[in-house]
Order: C-alpha cells, then structure tokens, then sequence
C-alpha cells in the first residue's frame, strides 16, 4: 500500500491513499500569506478552531462525506481507523491557547500523526496513542507552539520512523515563527530534503531510524498556483 502526503504549506497536508483523500489542517493561503491550495477531499480533519487551520471550504467539494473538526475519540475515515487525542496549545494546559486534537491514522500498514499546534512537551509514556508512530507530522515554528529544540526533543521521545516540520516560517507568510533551519540545527538525525510538495511512502521504504523529511522550500514554492 502507498501513501502520497501532499503538503500544502503551513500545517495544510493532505493524504492519498487506497482512493481515499484526507485533508489536515487547511488553510485559505490568502489570510496568512501562502498559496491557496484546493481540493475535494472525502475527509476533512481539524486540529483546532484557529483561521490558520480551519478553512474547511478550500478542502471541500462534492466527494466530501465528513468533517471532524476538534474530534476527540475513535472514528473512521472510509476504511481506515482514526482517533483525536487531546493536546495543550501552550505549556499551561490550556489556559493561553486552549486544546488541540492531534490525529492519529491508521493507514492500512502505516500509521500516522498529525500534531496540530502542540504547544508542551511529552515524554514517553504519557501518550501511549502517540507512541510508535511511523509518519509524524510535527509543529516547530515556536511562538504559537514548541520550538524548534522542543519539537526535536519530543521526537526523541516518541520516536516515530520519518518525522516531517511544519507550522514554520515560510517566505511571504505573516505568521511570525522561526524558520525551518531553527529546528534543523539541532536535529540530530538523519534528514530527507523533498524536492516539491509530495511525497510517496509505503512500508518496505520506511527507514530503521528515525529520518527528518522536509520540503525544499523554493521547490515547493515553484509550484504555486
């Protein structure tokens, strides 16, 4: 089975798999800065109810079925299990920035995580749900989230087998986080730069350890719409 993830700037992914189309986390482009990036999902997930994450009508169209938006619990998107597992925007549990779902999908063989704006640290063990992730889509802007040096910690912790930054500073965006390069300096991992904005994953080709995937910025930003 192969996964394509097609990540749409920011914290916007979408995922392709067995026909079926998720959309994480979509964005309108305009109000922060970015490219817009349509689709017609089946499934639309929401982290959390912030305007740079919430834009459901850019993924929607006529194939859509469900939206779940700030979802806690088990649920399923087509043939897939999925589950919301409730995360804190900030390092007072919630009383800055409130709460987020983080997305957890079993995808057929692989299983993935969508972190949303997680704002604290965790070690293993507090997260069982969280624990032996394969594709783990993390925060490391800082400012709104964890930093750059927080988000490599966690993925310490957690120890998923591809970890891929979003939520970062981008050129054009009026979002003021850090950059990518903040979180790549202390990285200490083995690290994938992807030329555009896909990337094809199946089991066999998911490394040993855990690997760094992130998008070539300009590549990507060739292809704006």
């Amino acid at each position: 089975m192969e996964i394509e993830v097609e990540w749409c700037y920011h914290s916007y992914v979408i995922l392709r798999v067995e026909g079926v189309t998720i959309a994480i986390d979509p964005h309108d482009g305009g109000s922060i800065g970015l490219p817009t990036c349509r689709v017609n999902a089946d499934y639309i997930l929401v982290t959390h109810d912030h305007f740079d994450h919430n834009a459901v009508e850019v993924a929607s169209g006529q194939s859509t079925k469900k939206v779940f938006k700030w979802y806690l619990g088990s649920f399923e998107v087509g043939p897939f299990k999925a589950r919301g597992v409730k995360l804190y925007h900030d390092k007072a549990k919630g009383k800055l920035r409130g709460w987020v779902a983080a997305y957890v999908l079993d995808l057929g063989d692989i299983k993935v995580a969508h972190m949303g704006d997680l704002g604290h640290l965790i070690y293993k063990g507090e997260e069982p749900e969280l624990e032996g992730i394969d594709v783990m889509f993390i925060p490391v802007g800082g400012v709104y989230t964890i930093s750059g040096p927080e988000a490599w910690a966690v993925i310490e912790e957690l120890g998923p087998r591809i970890a891929v930054p979003i939520h970062y500073w981008l050129p054009g965006s009026i979002l003021p986080l850090d950059p990518l390069e903040r979180f790549l300096e202390v990285a200490r991992s083995g690290r994938t730069p992807v030329k555009g904005r896909t990337i094809k994953l199946s089991r066999e080709a998911l490394p040993p350890k855990t690997t760094i995937m992130y998008f070539d910025v300009k590549e990507a930003y060739s292809e704006r719409e």
